[in-house]
């Protein structure tokens, strides 16, 4: 078996000398840049995108740099070479961890010091002692270091993401067990010796081409229908359910708390005068209110409660599993609450909150309850505004 495969690399080695190769793999990155580039020209301005094409156009001119070796200057083939393969794999990096919301504050301080080290370490080595094998060695583990944060594609991904993150972590590997080899061998791992240690590497670099395009392709159709599943679940001034997604997402809560006997409150209210403070102020300063009421309810609210915006200064809470008496305190301190303006709106506002309570059964329908809570807050305004009403619910 050991005669067959050495025989096997042989004749590859023959076949593909290491510059075929690895201009091939050159080729390779550059064609998924511009094809793909020209594909999405349309997102090519997002961030993201534009960080992980510049990316790959980075070690497109690495590799291309290391395939004229001998024929262009050494800091050209050697210094600025590395220097794009270590930018190159971190921006794709850092393109794919944003795209799974990965990319955070204490990280990302730690990874940009690592990426800045890791070149300047590198043109140190290439000062004080040139040598292939420590270049070699050096560079091998600074690459590992760039691609071990893959394994944060591994958190509740798909089992192709997770096979993408672990084939990341494969070629981390790789580069420590090159790393290793040139440090304590004599057997010399370099592109440009034919071996079995150049093809497998070059193979695994190779296969990361094309995985970690279809990992960014994934993450990105992904993030875009996140997206479309937000835009069309949320109202995009105040970050409140929409009307459809509520009145879906309440249903089946009445329907679960019918099955399980336990109360059901319902609170919907609005701004006093509101139609006033657009007027006087502007539809800015209108904004502003709507903006500042839904973040401070929000505050008061816990995991299973839905706050949808009807329209307008119009809002519905459905309060699932809470009884009068918890319903009564949480709108108590919700119109107490909202009676003190921040200092930052120009304006201070008041809300009228209408409530009921139920236990909801299977003929219990949300329309019927919102009928009870409108009336319940049209009797809140003629009580005056600033108020609370409520309401009793008949089936």
């Amino acid at each position: 078996m050991d005669i067959l495969l050495v025989r096997l690399v042989t004749t590859i080695s023959i076949l593909l000398d290491s510059t075929t190769i690895i201009l091939f793999l050159g080729i390779g990155y550059l064609l998924t840049f511009i094809l793909i580039s020209a594909y999405w020209r349309d997102v090519i301005r997002a961030l993201t995108v534009r960080t992980f094409f510049l990316g790959k156009l980075a070690q497109s001119v690495s590799w291309f740099c290391v395939i004229l070796r001998g024929d262009i200057p050494d800091f050209l083939s050697i210094s600025i070479a590395n220097s794009l393969m270590f930018v190159g794999v971190s921006l794709e990096i850092i393109s794919l961890l944003s795209l799974r919301n990965e990319w955070r504050a204490g990280f990302r301080k730690l990874y940009l010091w690592g990426i800045w080290l890791g070149i300047i370490g590198f043109q140190l080595v290439i000062l004080i002692h040139n040598e292939e094998d420590l270049r070699i060695v050096y560079g091998s583990f600074v690459l590992a270091f760039l691609q071990a944060p893959a394994y944060r594609l591994l958190r509740g991904s798909s089992l192709l993401m997770k096979v993408i993150g672990y084939f990341y972590l494969f070629v981390a590997a790789a580069n420590v067990f090159r790393g290793a080899t040139a440090l304590l061998t004599d057997t010399s791992v370099s592109f440009f010796t034919p071996g079995i240690y150049q093809l497998i590497y070059l193979l695994a670099v190779y296969l990361l081409t094309v995985l970690s395009i279809m990992a960014f392709l994934l993450l990105w159709k992904e993030k875009i229908n996140q997206e479309l599943l937000h835009y069309a679940s949320y109202d995009d001034l105040t970050g409140t359910l929409n009307r459809r997604m509520f009145t879906a997402n309440a249903k089946a809560s009445l329907d679960r708390y019918a099955r399980k006997k336990e109360a059901v409150s319902y609170l919907l209210f609005d701004i006093d005068c509101f139609k006033d403070i657009n007027d006087t102020y502007g539809h800015h300063v209108g904004d502003l209110v709507l903006k500042d009421v839904t973040n401070r309810i929000k505050q008061q609210l816990g995991e299973n409660d839905l706050f949808v915006r009807y329209g307008g200064d119009e809002f519905g809470i459905l309060l699932p599993g809470k009884n009068e008496l918890e319903s009564s305190t949480l709108a108590e301190r919700i119109k107490n609450m909202l009676e003190t303006a921040p200092s930052s709106l120009p304006v201070s506002y008041t809300v009228s909150i209408g409530v009921l309570t139920v236990v909801p059964d299977q003929h219990t329908l949300l329309e019927a309850m919102y009928k009870r809570c409108d009336q319940a807050l049209y009797n809140a305004k003629r009580n005056g505004r600033n108020s609370i009403f409520r309401s009793q619910f008949s089936q």
